[in-house]
C-alpha cells in the first residue's frame, strides 16, 4: 500500500509558476512509476506528466510540454511538478498516482487526494 499526499496548489495569475509536490508514505516508493493527472470541472481526468521509477524517462501531455517539468527525489520519497507559464486552462484539481508501470491512462493503483490549482486571467 502506498499513500500519496499532494501539496503546493493555489490561486495564481496567468504567467505565474507553481510547484506541486507528491509525498509518498512507503520506502519502496523508488520502485514505482508516478504520473500527474488533472481534472477540471465537468471534464475527464487527464494525464499531465509521468516519470519512471528512476526518473530517467519522462512523458508529457502536448498541452504542457515546454511549460511543466516532472522530477523526483527518491531519497525523500517525493515527486514534483514544476508548472511555469500557467494558463487559465490549467485550472483543475491535480492528482499524483503511482504504480509499477508508467501509463498515460488512469489505471494506476494508488492515488492522492488532489490539490487545487486555479489560474486567473
Amino acid at each position: 500500500q502506498v499513500q500519496l499526499v499532494e501539496s503546493g496548489g493555489g490561486l495564481v495569475k496567468a504567467g505565474d509558476s507553481l510547484r506541486l509536490s507528491c509525498a509518498a508514505s512507503r520506502r519502496t516508493f523508488n520502485t514505482y512509476a508516478v504520473g500527474w493527472f488533472r481534472q477540471a470541472p465537468g471534464k475527464e481526468r487527464e494525464f499531465v506528466a509521468g516519470t519512471t521509477w528512476s526518473g530517467a524517462t519522462t512523458y508529457y501531455a502536448d498541452s504542457v510540454k515546454g511549460r511543466f517539468t516532472i522530477s523526483r527525489d527518491n531519497a525523500k520519497n517525493m515527486v514534483y511538478l514544476q508548472m511555469n507559464s500557467l494558463k487559465p486552462e490549467d485550472t483543475a484539481i491535480y492528482y499524483c498516482a503511482a504504480d509499477s508501470v508508467l501509463r498515460t491512462n488512469t489505471a494506476y493503483a494508488y492515488w492522492g487526494q488532489g490539490t487545487q490549482v486555479t489560474v486567473s486571467s
